[in-house]
């Protein structure tokens, strides 16, 4: 079945979404929506492209425009409209895209929405049925609204990052723009019970939706530590009260390594027999979980005098068929050979005019019955600009004409 067959078969195919989001977190949400049926235009331009469009990795490590493999992932699926913002005639042109549209999706610092004149009570003026989201660091208001950044300082002001790192060492921060990538579905899920609830009322709405308070419930176990124990939580290294031993361990091979979490006596005995370490599970100084924590350093350097000798894959099936929590520490080569990801299908392998055919992650779930995209590959920038002027603002050639000469579609 072609893509647009499949798209139209998909729950949200009577859906359009105009995307005016950057890098990830917005990006995301409309990338989810498009993968089940929604047509989501991009608003974009050359003068102020998507972030991501110019951040690497690049195909074949050759920089370019349309060559963003950290872009293609988020932006499958959808349509690109050049639109240069800057030009007053532009305004014109969301006017008639946004009274036929149901999502308009936004992720700029509060206030560059207004200055175009596109505030939610305008907007709702032109079509009263839209839902208008947006999406920033802090919010639409309050006394740090208008703070610039992106998930990597939400990450360092929501907490996140005094609770990562080596035990009395520097704050480490978790993987990139971390509260992008964890925000995201708190904000498609506000999108899709808006439209819900517009299908009873008839009636659109506004969301705001912050970033870094997102990501602060999913701190909420340290913060109730804190106000009902006084224990204030911070960087621990791997270290847990509930486990031990529970550490990434290195392996046989160029920097390959293993993680293991040891919660109960039972699970370090069947450890112990894994690593042929039979003494010590038997000696009393790490018969119990007390114990073992308290000669956590020693027990870690036991252990991984033993693991460095094995191979870390058959090493992690013979501890988890031994009832053990271990899983090998995988590299991007090994997600894409992993057999589970492969029995679900979580990699599509889709063309691309500039990249070449190139994977994409699908969804982390499953529902009955449907076959979400993404089913086409990101956009090239503005490479849809021609046909929705013609096909959807139903624009003359003279108008498309007029606009391209005044760099509006650019």
């Amino acid at each position: 079945m072609e893509a647009h067959a499949l798209e139209r078969s998909l729950p949200l195919a009577d859906v359009r979404v105009l995307d005016f989001s950057s890098t990830v977190a917005g990006p995301s949400a409309a990338r989810h929506l498009a993968d089940f049926g929604a047509q989501v235009i991009k608003i974009e331009s050359l003068a102020h492209p998507d972030t991501l469009r110019v951040s690497t990795p690049y195909a074949g490590r050759e920089p370019g425009i349309d060559r963003s493999g950290y872009f293609a992932v988020y932006n499958a699926g959808k349509l690109s409209f050049h639109l240069n913002m800057q030009k007053a005639r532009a305004r014109e042109i969301i006017r008639r895209l946004i009274v036929c549209s149901d999502v308009l999706l936004e992720s700029f610092v509060p206030g560059v929405m207004a200055r175009w004149g596109l505030t939610y009570e305008r907007v709702r003026e032109w079509n009263p049925a839209i839902i208008m989201a947006s999406h920033c660091l802090q919010g639409q208001w309050g006394p740090h609204a208008t703070h610039r950044g992106y998930g990597q300082i939400a990450s360092a002001m929501s907490g996140w990052y005094d609770l990562t790192g080596e035990e009395g060492g520097e704050p480490l921060g978790p993987y990139s723009a971390y509260t992008d990538f964890v925000s995201w579905p708190f904000l498609l899920t506000a999108i899709l019970v808006a439209l819900e609830q517009r299908e009873q009322t008839g009636a659109g709405q506004y969301i705001d939706h912050a970033q870094m308070e997102t990501s602060i419930h999913f701190l909420a176990a340290p913060l109730l530590d804190l106000q009902i124990n006084g224990h204030l939580a911070t960087r621990r290294g791997n270290h847990e009260d509930y486990a031990c031993p529970n550490n990434a361990y290195p392996c046989a091979g160029d920097d390959r390594w293993i993680a293991i979490t040891i919660t109960s006596d039972e699970q370090w005995r069947a450890l112990c027999a894994a690593l042929a370490l039979t003494d010590l599970a038997t000696d009393p100084r790490f018969a119990t979980l007390a114990a073992r924590q308290a000669r956590e350093r020693e027990l870690d350097a036991l252990i991984s005098a033993r693991t460095a000798e094995e191979e870390p894959f058959s090493l992690a099936t013979r501890l988890q068929t031994l009832g053990v929590a271990a899983g090998v520490v995988q590299r991007a080569q090994d997600l894409f050979a992993d057999p589970q990801l492969q029995h679900r299908s979580f990699f599509r392998r889709l063309p691309h005019p500039a990249i070449g055919e190139h994977a994409v992650l699908t969804q982390s779930f499953r529902i009955a019955g449907f076959a979400p995209g993404p089913h086409r590959a990101a956009p090239l920038l503005g490479e849809h600009t021609l046909p929705l002027c013609h096909d959807l603002l139903g624009m003359s050639e003279e108008e498309i004409a007029a606009c391209v000469a005044e760099g509006v579609l650019e």
